[in-house]
């Protein structure tokens, strides 16, 4: 089984693409910083993932994701390599999304306003149509 879960942040904003068919693609790279106890653990390394997010998910992601964004992504991971500008022969990792967590903190939503692309200016998920707000006295718990 190829299943693969990550937890970071955001490198940059999302990018929305449509396919020549008509299927929305979202692509973004996300940082997972590293748990080391070195010497060097003044310094945090990172792995980055490129992610790809397809139709109505990735239209969420674009959406609502900003750079520095905390996510978490599950699924299928796949390697390329291509040789660099030096010479020298690179590898790429790709999750193809399954699934997409938004985890940024009430704190981080409340002073977050989603890019422009692909939204109406001043747009948040709390004035989109799709959500309903509710009041904490109607929760059952």
């Amino acid at each position: 089984m190829n299943k693969l879960t990550i937890i970071g942040n955001l490198t940059r904003d999302p990018e929305l693409r449509t396919t020549s068919t008509g299927i929305n693609v979202c692509s973004f790279t996300v940082a997972v910083n590293r748990r080391r106890s070195s010497q060097n653990a003044n310094q945090p390394e990172a792995d980055f993932f490129r992610v790809s997010a397809w139709r109505q998910l990735g239209e969420n992601c674009q959406r609502f994701l900003a750079k520095g964004r905390k996510v978490a992504v599950v699924g299928p991971v796949s390697v390329s390599s291509y040789t660099g500008s030096d010479g020298s022969t690179r590898f790429s990792l790709e999750v193809t999304a399954d699934d997409v967590e938004f985890l940024s903190s009430r704190q981080d939503d409340a002073n977050f306003t989603p890019s422009s692309q692909g939204s109406s200016a001043g747009a948040s998920p709390m004035n989109d149509a799709s959500f309903q707000e509710v009041d904490d006295d109607d929760l059952p718990f």
